[in-house]
């Protein structure tokens, strides 16, 4: 089983991490990127937890070549303790309709249906690195902390 360390993104890590993986919320400032390290010291995955009222877990996104090892599970519940740590009872996530992967693991996590209906999104949408166009549904689910 390989082994990671995950902590807060640091300024001087962006260019870094941006180059292997997607930091396309980078430039919101309602929030942070927890990053996963692997054994080589290079990152492995992020989440970003976005600091609303509920906080959202957003961005969560394993490299290829490092999934199926846990990574987004472990990048999850990081998340889950830093909302606690922060005062929030609960931690909100949105989950495309066809994601099923993702959906099993907030399933797994404990993450229920928010009670929000499903959202459709279509259009451009402008990220860090450019635009992309989008058609889905997302799914709002959350999970009470303890």
């Amino acid at each position: 089983m390989s082994t990671w360390q995950i902590r807060p993104l640091a300024h001087e890590e962006v260019e870094r991490v941006g180059a292997a993986l997607s930091l396309a919320r980078l430039d919101q400032g309602n929030g942070f990127y927890l990053v996963a390290w692997d054994e080589a010291d290079e990152p492995a995955g992020h989440a970003r937890l976005a600091l609303t009222d509920p906080p959202e877990l957003q961005d969560v996104l394993v490299r290829e070549s490092h999934r199926r090892r846990g990574i987004g599970s472990a990048l999850t519940e990081a998340a889950e303790r830093e909302a606690l740590a922060r005062g929030f009872d609960r931690l909100r996530v949105t989950v495309s309709v066809e994601n099923e992967p993702a959906q099993a693991l907030y399933l797994d996590r404990g993450y229920v249906d928010a009670g929000v209906a499903p959202r459709r999104v279509s259009g451009t949408i402008m990220i860090r690195t450019g635009p992309i166009e989008v058609d889905d549904t997302l799914l709002t689910w959350e999970k009470e902390l303890s």
